[in-house]
This record gives structure tokens, C-alpha cells and sequence, in this order.
């Protein structure tokens, strides 16, 4: 790979000459083709479980896949009848969340997923911003588009009820049902089942707005293809599953929806899951001992979620080594090494991704090599929370330099200590910001897509994220990032979350202060704790000023800290 790459375009028109090509034949490389080629075939085969789910009245609902078929079908024809274009939708996870990812692709409509963790200032900027005509929301947080609602009063609201048959979302599902027979009944051949351009939109998937307005990245039916063809080889959801005596069946997918499906359109699952013909196990709330609950007594052999709620399982009292391993593809931040080595001996298999908002969710893998085996398991356990290297579906992952005249994309050496940005490249790289070309031109700068992640390049061609600019402490000169005293804070064994930021300090610039939250039931002393991190290798400029002990850390909705808000906290402005 030459050191100096600059070329024009943004990436995602670099697919001719750089990328995988698309499937032959019919699929075309469309997002959800292979995904309603799923729903289409098993929709004869009754007994297919689709959808598992304990509605919002704590009903068990199962849905096979002719039932997952029908109603997406019906969803697809309400909206063709009514010309609904732009459909909003704010649900938990959810059996209707799912059935419309598929019934608005169906209805050659663009979905938008609203994060409802957001202020409903957001919420209502995300859903004008993106002109929605209508919105699936449910019952329980509909009250969050009531300021949206005040201004757009015409939007179409689909309230869901969770219910299975009750109220106006599977109403509409049936009314769809009636205008298909009013038209023929055609039924899918009706209905766009491929794109007609891969190019054209399938969602726009707004980010957190952590630094600003959500932006709405542009998922196009190429991009979105490549990325769930890319999750479903990389976590594994295509290799036989077979546990004798435990009653799985070779090639059958359990997945848990522990990660919000509104967070980058489910990093992509919903479709990957169905592809592979597996089962969706639907959650309205993390509840992590309902959770353990299911991982031992359900078919369950993946799931996908942030360290912080993984962490928060494997501390929860509930926990025990599993009979059967599940695999627990882990991104949203850096897992730590401890981390990594509390999931394995819970069996709990970790697959560590890493990517954004912008990428479709995971766009790398850190691989596990065999060589691992051998060395002491410090060190495997640090090897494995590296990001690692592209995807299957992707470009290889790059590491720039930051301070390199405009328009000049210059590597890092891959020496594992010179600091730069990650960038990547290709089709899996979203389309752009929509409605807002100052920001693309920024996110696209020089031909590669700019994550504003600091890294360095190992050797061995894997990269390893530092973090943010507001991760790197800079103390007397040197930089270091706050992710290693992070990971050693979390090896306490009295420890469940922690925040590191850096503070000014007269003397050295900075120093790292930390921000720590306790497992249920146990107390810590803040200077006890400085002591302790010292006796566990970090010392000298790296150790911690002080301690301070808090009830939660502030995060965003898909797990990462708010350090910016931290930084705030330690100008004295905690509320």
C-alpha cells in the first residue's frame, strides 16, 4: 500500500475499481433482497419461528415466518395506498420495528429510526429534518412527538400497542392486506422486493449529536448490502450451530436484540438475521436478569451490545458460565482487556467490532489468532480488545497523519506508537450527510471517510483506538490515552464503570482524574483506589489526581462516555 493516497470523489463511488463486486444473477447487491428471499421461501413453512417476543402486557408472542411475510406485506400495501414516502419510526425493539424495516423497504419507501433516548428537541429535528409523512411510534413513549406533532400536524401517527392484534399498527396491517386484493392481490411481486437503483436510499440513520444537530447519514441498498453480507459472515451468524443434546439444529440463528434497533438500522441486523433464516428474540428493556434468563433457557447463540451493558451482565448476580458458548459481537466503545477475559469464562464469546454511525455500524474485526493460545493471557486478552482490520466486505482500514497539508492522506508508520486518525474507504462508507453538504465535504475530505478516532497501527497491519482528542491526556509533554488507566480501573474487582478525563494542572498541564461507579452492595475509597491502580502498573504521569465515586457515568444511548460532559463535571458544572 503506497503512503501517499489522495484521490477525488467520495468513497462511495470507488466501488468500481477498489471494491468486492456484487452478486451475480438476481440479488444484484441489493440490501434486502437476500433478507426477502428469506421471508418469501419459509413464508409456506409455518413452523419457521421468525419472532420471539413478551409483549408490553407480558404476553408470549412467536411469530413464524409466514406471519413475519404477512404483516410486512400488509405494512408495505398501507403505505403504498396512502403514498407514504418518508416513514419515521420510534419504538423499542420490538416485533412491529422489525416487520416495518421490511414493509417500508417494501413499499419503495426510506426508513428513518429515531433514537428515543434523545430530548424531544432532537427527536422533532431528526423527524423534520429527514420530511417524514408518517411515523410508526409506540404507545408507551408517543408522548415524545408531542412537540413535533404541534408543528406537523398532518404527519400520519401508527400508534403500536405491542400487542400482537390490538390497536392501530396491526390495523393497518390489515387494512394493507385489503388493498392488496383491492389491486390484484399480487402480493410481493407487487412490491419492491429489490431496488431499483442501488444507489437509492434505504435509510437515513441520524448520529447522537453529541457534538452538535443529529446528522442523518445516508444509507444507500448497496452500502446496506454490503454491510449486512459483511456482519453476517464476520459474527459468524452463517456457520453451523450445533450443540448435541441441547437442542439446536445445524444453521439455525437464535439472536437477542440487546442492541437498539434504531442505532444505525440495528448495525444492519434485522436484515442479516433474517437472511440466515434465524430467529429474532425481541426485547422492550435491557433487563439483565431476564436476559440470563434467556441466554440459558432459549435457543440464543448471538448477540450484539455495547461494553457498558455487557459489563453491567457479567457483574449482574444472575450470571454463571453458560452450557453452550453465545457470541457476542461487542462494539460502541473499547471492550477492555478484563472485560474480554470476564466474557470468555462466563462463555460468553466476544467478537470485538468496531465502526460508526457512518459505516453502516461495524466495518472491523480484531481476529483471533491461534498463535494467541500460547501466549500468557494478559497479553492474548490486550491483543483481542485491538479494533483489528477491515472487514471481508470492506476496504482494509487505514491510519493517517493529522497534521498533513489539506487534500494529502499520508499513513502513520505501523510501528504501534505514532498517533493519527482512522479513516476508511469504499462502499461501505455512507453516501453522505443529508440536506447538509458542509458536513459531507468535511466527512469526505481528500476521498476517505474521517471517523475523528486517534489510533495507532500495529505492525501486523491491526489497528488499536486511543480514543477522541478529549481521550488523550497530555501531561508534561506527553500524550497517553485515558483508555489504559480506564482498563486497569475496571479490573477492581469492586469496580463497574470508569471515566477517565484529563484536568488542568499548574504544574504538568495535565492530570488524569477518574470517574468510577461501584457493583451493587460495595463501597470504595477514592484514594485507596488511586493506591491500588498504582500497585497494578500505572504510575508516574498516568496515575490518577483523584478519585471520585459516582452514581452513574453520563453515556450516550448506545453506550459510549460523554467525556465532554466529564471534562464539564470537573469545571465544577455536575448537577
Amino acid at each position: 500500500m503506497s503512503n501517499l493516497r489522495s484521490r477525488p470523489g467520495p468513497p462511495y463511488l470507488q466501488y468500481q475499481i477498489k471494491n468486492l463486486p456484487a452478486l451475480p444473477g438476481s440479488f444484484g447487491g441489493v440490501a434486502v433482497s437476500q433478507a426477502f428471499e428469506a421471508l418469501r421461501t419459509l413464508a409456506a413453512a409455518s413452523q419457521a419461528i421468525a419472532i420471539r417476543h413478551v409483549t408490553a402486557n407480558s404476553q408470549a408472542l412467536c411469530l413464524t415466518y409466514r406471519d413475519f411475510a404477512d404483516r410486512s406485506r400488509g405494512i408495505a400495501y398501507y403505505l403504498r395506498k396512502f403514498g407514504h414516502k418518508r416513514v419515521g419510526i420510534l419504538c423499542p425493539n420490538t416485533p412491529a420495528f422489525i416487520i416495518s424495516v421490511f414493509g417500508i423497504a417494501a413499499a419503495g419507501a426510506v426508513t428513518t429510526a429515531v433514537n428515543y433516548f434523545l430530548d424531544d428537541g432532537d427527536i422533532a429535528h431528526i423527524l423534520d429534518h429527514s420530511e417524514v409523512d408518517a411515523i410508526i411510534v409506540d404507545r408507551e413513549i408517543v408522548g415524545l412527538l408531542d412537540r413535533y406533532t404541534r408543528s406537523h400536524p398532518n404527519v400520519r401517527l401508527i400508534v403500536d400497542e405491542d400487542q400482537d392484534r390490538d390497536g392501530q399498527f396491526y390495523a393497518a396491517v390489515e387494512e394493507g392486506w385489503q388493498y392488496d386484493k383491492q389491486t390484484g392481490g399480487k402480493g410481493w411481486d407487487q412490491l419492491e422486493t429489490q431496488a431499483l437503483s442501488e444507489e437509492s436510499l434505504i435509510a437515513i440513520s441520524y448520529t447522537s449529536g453529541t457534538t452538535g444537530k443529529p446528522k442523518g447519514a445516508e444509507y444507500t441498498h448497496h452500502g446496506a448490502w454490503l454491510a449486512t453480507m459483511g456482519n453476517i459472515i464476520e459474527s459468524g451468524l452463517n456457520y453451523p450451530q450445533i450443540h448435541k443434546g441441547l437442542g439446536y439444529r445445524q444453521g439455525r440463528v437464535g439472536y437477542l436484540w440487546t442492541l437498539n434497533m434504531f442505532h444505525a438500522m440495528g448495525w444492519t441486523f434485522p436484515w442479516a438475521v433474517t437472511a440466515v433464516r434465524g430467529t429474532h428474540y425481541c426485547l422492550r428493556k435491557i433487563d439483565y436478569t431476564e436476559i440470563w434468563e434467556l441466554l440459558k433457557k432459549e435457543l440464543i447463540t448471538h448477540f450484539n451490545a455495547s461494553p457498558a451493558v455487557v459489563r453491567a451482565l457479567c457483574a449482574n448476580p444472575s450470571g454463571e458460565p453458560l452450557p453452550k458458548p453465545v457470541y457476542v459481537t461487542v462494539a460502541g466503545s473499547s471492550p477492555t482487556p478484563h472485560l474480554i477475559e470476564t466474557m470468555a469464562n462466563l462463555n460468553l464469546e466476544p467478537l470485538h467490532v468496531y465502526g460508526l454511525t457512518e459505516t453502516y455500524g461495524p466495518i472491523t474485526k480484531g481476529y483471533h489468532m491461534p498463535a494467541w493460545e500460547n501466549i500468557p493471557a494478559k497479553e492474548k486478552y490486550q491483543k483481542m480488545a485491538r479494533q483489528g482490520h477491515g472487514f471481508v466486505t470492506s476496504l482494509p482500514i487505514r491510519v493517517i497523519k493529522t497534521d498533513s497539508p489539506y487534500g494529502e492522506i499520508l499513513n502513520v508508520r505501523q510501528d504501534g506508537k505514532e498517533i493519527g486518525e482512522v479513516v476508511f474507504e469504499g462502499s461501505m462508507c455512507v453516501k453522505g450527510y443529508y440536506k447538509n453538504p458542509e458536513a459531507t465535504r468535511k466527512l469526505l475530505s481528500g476521498g476517505v471517510l474521517h471517523s475523528g478516532d486517534l489510533a495507532v497501527w500495529h505492525e501486523d497491519g491491526s489497528v488499536q483506538i486511543l480514543g477522541r482528542p478529549e481521550d488523550i491526556i497530555t501531561s508534561r509533554g506527553r500524550k497517553f490515552s485515558s483508555f489504559t488507566i480506564e482498563s486497569t480501573l475496571e479490573m477492581h474487582p469492586d469496580i463497574l464503570d470508569a471515566g477517565v478525563i484529563g484536568v488542568a494542572d499548574d504544574a504538568w498541564g495535565e492530570r488524569p482524574k477518574a470517574y468510577v461507579t461501584v457493583k451493587p452492595g460495595t463501597q470504595i475509597d477514592g484514594n485507596e483506589l488511586i493506591e491500588w491502580v498504582r500497585q497494578n502498573g500505572i504510575s508516574g504521569l498516568m496515575t490518577p489526581r483523584e478519585v471520585e465515586v459516582v452514581e452513574r457515568l453520563p453515556a450516550t444511548g448506545t453506550g459510549k462516555l460523554k467525556k465532554r460532559v466529564m471534562i464539564e463535571w470537573a469545571k465544577g458544572g455536575r448537577k
